[in-house]
């Protein structure tokens, strides 16, 4: 499974930026897609993943609220749209794919997408 990430890049606190990442490759709309995030000098996180349906999501408490993320079944492509962005939302954001919908732990991921920068200024 390929992932393909594009968005991103720079904004205020307050304002919005959104991601995307399209899965490609044999038996991509088997997987959970999600997003992780990694600030300079801390760990990759989770921020938030979305069921092969569709219809199932669950967010980091940092971004519940505040961030929402979709699925397009049909292109394979998940969606992260990031709303009231605050400066602590700095951060390289990795598209992650997985079978394993129950976890977040960053070893349970399959596949991983190259990272996309998110700077946010306050």
């Amino acid at each position: 499974v390929q992932l393909q990430a594009y968005g991103g890049g720079s904004a205020h606190a307050g304002d919005s930026l959104r991601l995307s990442c399209t899965a490609s490759g044999h038996n991509a709309g088997d997987y959970t897609l999600g997003w992780f995030r990694q600030a300079p000098g801390t760990a990759r996180d989770f921020v938030a993943r979305v069921s092969v349906s569709g219809w199932n999501k669950i967010y980091a408490d940092s971004v519940k609220g505040r961030f929402t993320i979709s699925r397009d079944g049909y292109k394979n492509t998940v969606h992260l749209q990031m709303d009231s962005l605050k400066s602590e939302d700095t951060a390289v954001y990795y598209c992650a794919a997985m079978l394993n919908y129950y976890t977040e732990r960053v070893e349970a991921v399959d596949y991983w997408g190259h990272g996309t920068l998110v700077t946010v200024s306050s």
